[in-house]
């Protein structure tokens, strides 16, 4: 079990890290000064994501719901923005810069996990003769 989740928070921490180079690749207003910097950046990225982010999110629930969801975009540009200030070597030229940086990398992390062959879910079927049948979704 603890196997499992260190796995598992490893396997973020690269997806993150990968989603925020391929991100600085893109975009000319994200650089960071080395590769130690982009891991401690990811890193901090998830922490911020697994704590701050949540709170957030209930605090500004009335203006989210007002604004179909659009703020929880905001929120999430503003937690690169907060990385970026906390983490030297991590540069971010503004607040659209972190807001459609924030949108490519999660939909690139989304499309990450979902290859991944461990995750999604596994539809199993009744077992006919002596093969079962699975599909991996």
């Amino acid at each position: 079990m603890i196997i499992n989740n260190f796995l598992d928070f490893i396997t973020h921490w690269v997806i993150m890290s990968l989603s925020l180079w391929i991100a600085s690749l893109i975009f000319p207003g994200i650089t960071f000064s080395s590769r130690f910097s982009l891991l401690i950046s990811a890193l901090a990225l998830g922490f911020v994501n697994a704590v701050i982010r949540p709170l957030l999110l209930v605090l500004t629930f009335p203006l989210t719901l007002v604004t179909f969801g659009f703020f929880a975009l905001v929120i999430n540009a503003l937690m690169i923005m907060l990385v970026a200030k906390l983490i030297k070597g991590f540069e971010l030229s503004g607040f659209w810069t972190a807001f459609f940086a924030s949108i490519f990398i999660a939909i690139l992390s989304f499309f990450i996990e979902w290859m991944l062959p461990s995750q999604g879910v596994d539809l199993v079927m009744p077992v006919i003769g002596n093969t079962p049948n699975t599909i991996s979704i």
